[in-house]
């Protein structure tokens, strides 16, 4: 005997773990503690479809972007604290053949059909070969544009005065966002034992600020390069109102066609996620010959708690960073010493990282209105979304941020570093 679905009788038997917040939907049905402190309510049918066309966190997500489906209790730019209750429960369970004749029967079978998906969605990564090989050039370019190049104006309201969109650094519980990453980038500086007169080289330098830190605090001579147009222009503004010009340099281009050679340090902070796993090699290679001899690497980069390889998940590859691939510190670590450098320390800074998380979530939401007129309220959902769950991973040890440090040691075995780490606390 055949059973019919409402909405909410269909979501909540699916839900593997059962619904942990207040579920609503257009057609009066509901789920979930009725006394729950957070809602989602469904809008429409094309969110249903969304959601019935690719069940999980990409059918909810669509719907949510495209504003068919709404948080209740909690603010769109910062939607932490429902989303840690929800976080475990975006994966249905897989019913019984007759269970799914019988839901989709009960809900329509035309909602199987996908409607068209929210502008702020790229290709899946099968039809984005259009565009190139992953991690080939053009491709590369794509994928920064696509993330790095939504609006100057709306990483100012985002990121705050700093414009740096990497891991900060808290010397204290009470640090503010600016003081934080102004101690990252300083510790950055320290790590590399930067001097007056000496050459850096900061790879994917985004808009510029760890090239102002050791132009402006430590006299070096600093290139950065970045594939994303928007940043350098905004970079080299900045530069020259600072009056850092003589110093500093941002420069639109790949990496790979950076010419100079014989850098006292290189610097890549939030590049790697970027290269792909398979370039690790070609990438400290690159690097190894940019430096000169007792030159110094640190690598800045978001990892996993494993080194076991799998895919990014569909909502972080088809919205946030297209093509972006994490794996853990070791195969890092390992990578570096296969091309010949030598690592001299190691470590994580994960708690930093939801800490710097939360403040770009909080900024978001006092800016909300100026970030929607900048850029949409879809995109904005899209960043209070991605910015959530990232906190939420990377307080659960999820993912990780590693800094691994490495020097460019002589075949003498000369390596320039001291007797013990002087870079301090």
């Amino acid at each position: 005997m055949s059973r019919t679905y409402t909405i909410g009788a269909a979501i909540e038997s699916l839900m593997r773990d059962g619904m942990p917040l207040r579920f609503t939907a257009y057609d009066g049905s509901s789920a979930g503690p009725e006394d729950a402190e957070f809602g989602i309510e469904l809008l429409n049918e094309r969110g249903l479809s969304y959601i019935m066309s690719a069940p999980g966190d990409l059918g909810l997500a669509r719907a949510y972007v495209a504003g068919d489906l709404d948080l209740h209790g909690v603010h769109p730019g910062d939607p932490y604290a429902a989303f840690s209750l929800l976080m475990n429960h975006t994966k249905f369970r897989t019913p019984s053949p007759v269970e799914a004749l019988n839901i989709v029967r009960s809900l329509g079978f035309s909602h199987l059909k996908p409607p068209p998906v929210p502008p702020q969605e790229t290709l899946p990564r099968w039809r984005r070969l259009v565009e190139g090989l992953r991690h080939s050039e053009g491709r590369d370019a794509d994928s920064i544009h696509h993330h790095y190049d939504v609006s100057n104006e709306f990483y100012e309201y985002v990121l705050g005065p700093s414009m740096t969109y990497t891991c900060a650094l808290f010397p204290t519980e009470d640090a503010t966002l600016e003081e934080a990453q102004e101690a990252k980038y300083d510790l950055v500086a320290r790590k590399l034992g930067l001097e007056p007169g000496q050459r850096l080289l900061d790879l994917g330098c985004g808009w510029g600020g760890m090239v102002r830190h050791a132009a402006k605090h430590y006299g070096v001579h600093a290139i950065g390069v970045t594939l994303s147009r928007e940043q350098a222009s905004w970079a080299q503004r900045r530069i020259k109102e600072e009056g850092l010009d003589h110093l500093a340099e941002v420069r639109f281009m790949d990496y790979r066609h950076v010419e100079e050679s014989g850098f006292d340090a290189i610097s890549s902070i939030g590049l790697t996620e970027h290269i792909g796993v398979k370039n690790y090699p070609s990438y400290f290679t690159w690097i190894r010959d940019h430096l000169k001899p007792e030159g110094r690497l640190l690598n800045h980069c978001i990892t996993r708690n494993d080194n076991r390889p799998r895919n990014t998940g569909a909502f972080i590859d088809r919205y946030v960073f297209p093509d972006g691939e994490l794996i853990g510190s070791g195969t890092i670590v390992t990578a570096v010493e296969d091309t010949g450098l030598e690592v001299q320390h190691h470590e994580n800074i994960r708690v930093h990282y939801a800490k710097t998380l939360a403040g770009w979530c909080k900024n978001l939401q006092d800016n909300w209105d100026a970030c929607v007129a900048e850029v949409g309220e879809g995109t904005a959902r899209v960043w209070g979304l991605y910015m959530a769950g990232s906190r939420l991973a990377f307080e659960r040890n999820e993912i990780q941020l590693h800094h691994v440090l490495a020097t460019k040691t002589t075949s003498q075995g000369e390596s320039g570093y001291p007797l013990r780490h002087d870079f301090g606390a």
